[in-house]
């Protein structure tokens, strides 16, 4: 049998979760370990019999490391165990910094003989090989992508991050056209001031482009729901024959998807050579569990 590629997980919250059971579902991964930030006596019971750690040097034999961090400290995390010869994947949410960060990790990643794939979610991620496969299906033309209705989870992580609150939920609501509206609920710290909160979220780089609501609510966990979805769609020209209508649309778990984006991406990744890539660079038999010719006769 194939040795497994073994996986480790740092953070655990809700994609982390969600990617270990990814792993343990897959034929070829298995787990490697969880990295948190810190180990309390009583782990959750999926965790019981999995090496817990607080830095990913006390693990062993780790191939790929799943980066189920918040984004902004996706970069840190990324180059630490890419210098210690681990191949990351990561679900880096923010759209304009990609570049950026495929062009930092590339130098850390050639430099130690290993990948790292990022943004490997489902936006930007999965949706970015549907949006590149429409353009070159009507090279002209227009493509509009329609989040929601549902919880965004960077989005929600951001605001938690913000000083003053104690819990946070942010719901993405599609106006067409690629236009979107952000629902902001938040619960506040003791003492926190709901303007100072309010206006530190809408200058965040996550909200400020966007149509923007922030509401305060006493208890947010009674509104939290993970689901979501995207409707994509494009209207161009193939060759010089015009109104060519193409449409992808998904309703989803959240995280569960995004989680098993994680664990596929874990599987393309040991294939490439050294250096960074977003998904849309990887082949994407590379993520598919099997024999290549019996997925090419399956699938083509």
């Amino acid at each position: 049998m194939t040795k497994k590629i073994r996986v480790a997980i740092l953070g655990y919250g809700n994609i982390g979760k969600y990617a270990l059971d990814a792993i343990q579902a897959a034929e070829d991964l298995e787990i490697a370990g969880v990295v948190r930030r810190s180990i309390s006596n009583e782990q959750p019971s999926e965790l019981r019999e999995i090496p817990v750690v607080t830095s990913i040097q006390e693990l062993k034999d780790v191939d790929v490391a799943i980066l189920s961090t918040p984004t902004r400290l996706v970069e840190q995390y990324a180059k630490e165990c890419l210098s210690l010869g681990i191949h990351t994947v990561d679900s880096f949410d923010i759209h304009n910094e990609i570049v950026h960060l495929r062009r930092e990790l590339d130098k850390v990643a050639k430099e130690n003989n290993v990948a790292s794939i990022i943004s490997a979610g489902w936006d930007p991620g999965t949706d970015s090989m549907i949006r590149s496969i429409m353009e070159f299906m009507a090279p002209i033309g227009l493509t509009y992508t329609n989040f929601g209705p549902g919880m965004s989870m960077g989005h929600t992580v951001a605001v938690k991050a913000i000083e003053g609150v104690k819990n946070a939920l942010s719901m993405t609501i599609p106006l067409g056209t690629s236009v979107h509206r952000r629902m902001v609920y938040v619960e506040l710290n003791d003492g926190a001031n709901f303007e100072t909160v309010k206006q530190a979220i809408l200058n965040d780089d996550y909200f400020k482009h966007d149509e923007t609501h922030v509401t305060a609510v006493d208890n947010v966990e009674q509104l939290i729901d993970r689901g979501h979805g995207v409707s994509m769609e494009r209207k161009g020209v193939s060759g010089t024959t015009q109104n060519q209508l193409l449409k992808f649309e998904m309703r989803i778990n959240n995280p569960a998807l995004t989680s098993q984006v994680l664990a596929a991406s874990c599987r393309a990744v040991v294939k490439q050579r050294p250096g960074a890539y977003t998904m849309i660079e990887v082949p994407i038999i590379d993520y598919i569990y099997g024999n290549q010719e019996e997925i090419i006769q399956k699938l083509v």
